[in-house]
């Protein structure tokens, strides 16, 4: 039986590693092998572009979070043939192997004030509603994980489909996008802006805050980028 191609970046993901940590930080990454890019870092894992496979993306886990891979693993399979994600295309020990998705996540579009169309906005909630007619729950959705890609909106992590609960990070983001962002598109927000803002969001109780309360705080927030 033939291997598959990818198959070929094996060698260099193995020279590297992914530390994790017990307290919800980002991963280290030690080892450099050449030809082998990082393109991103998150609290489970790291993603690896390789310079022979340009089509894929490499997603490596700590060893603090397999079994995280096997989640994902099981959501992809029940994702398979939805427009709204990436190609999965298998794993290996400790590597889930996707398609490279190309474009800005709706983070990069707010630090250089691309426009983000209203067509993402409905394009995740499609993607929303697909995930759930496959029996997974769509949650953990935020500015990084949605891509702007030619004007579409396509989704890029789906690692905690297969948890309970609502996190209403999507149906807040939407809230903002009609509510907030049409004093600001256009307009590039620093990454300390960002920052702020992101510390304040995460010190509510995101299941059961209220939109009065939203509202109070993301004016309060954005009066003062706008002076």
């Amino acid at each position: 039986m033939n291997r598959p191609d990818w198959f070929q970046a094996e060698e260099a993901l193995q020279q590297i590693q992914v530390i994790g940590s017990d307290r919800n930080e980002l991963v280290n990454i030690i080892g450099d092998v050449e030809g082998l890019n990082c393109i991103g870092t998150g609290t489970d894992a790291a993603v690896f572009t390789y310079d022979g496979l340009p089509q894929y993306a490499f997603k490596m886990y700590s060893d603090h979070a397999l079994d995280k891979l096997e989640n994902e693993n099981q959501v992809y399979e029940q994702l398979k043939g939805l427009p709204y994600f990436p190609t999965y295309y298998g794993s290996g020990r400790n590597v889930l192997v996707i398609s490279f998705e190309p474009g800005d996540t709706l983070l990069e579009c707010l630090e250089k004030g691309i426009p983000v169309p209203e067509q993402v906005m409905l394009d995740v909630d499609a993607a929303r509603e697909a995930v759930r007619s496959r029996g997974l729950n769509p949650r953990d959705i935020h500015l990084k994980n949605v891509l702007l890609q030619n004007g579409r909106g396509k989704v890029i992590d789906v690692s905690e489909y297969i948890q309970d609960g609502n996190d209403n990070r999507w149906e807040h983001l939407v809230w903002a996008y009609h509510n907030i962002y049409p004093r600001i598109k256009g307009t590039p927000i620093s990454p300390r802006m960002l920052q702020t803002i992101k510390w304040g969001y995460n010190q509510l109780d995101h299941a059961n805050v209220k939109m009065d309360d939203l509202s109070k705080k993301a004016n309060r927030l954005f009066s003062r980028f706008m002076k």
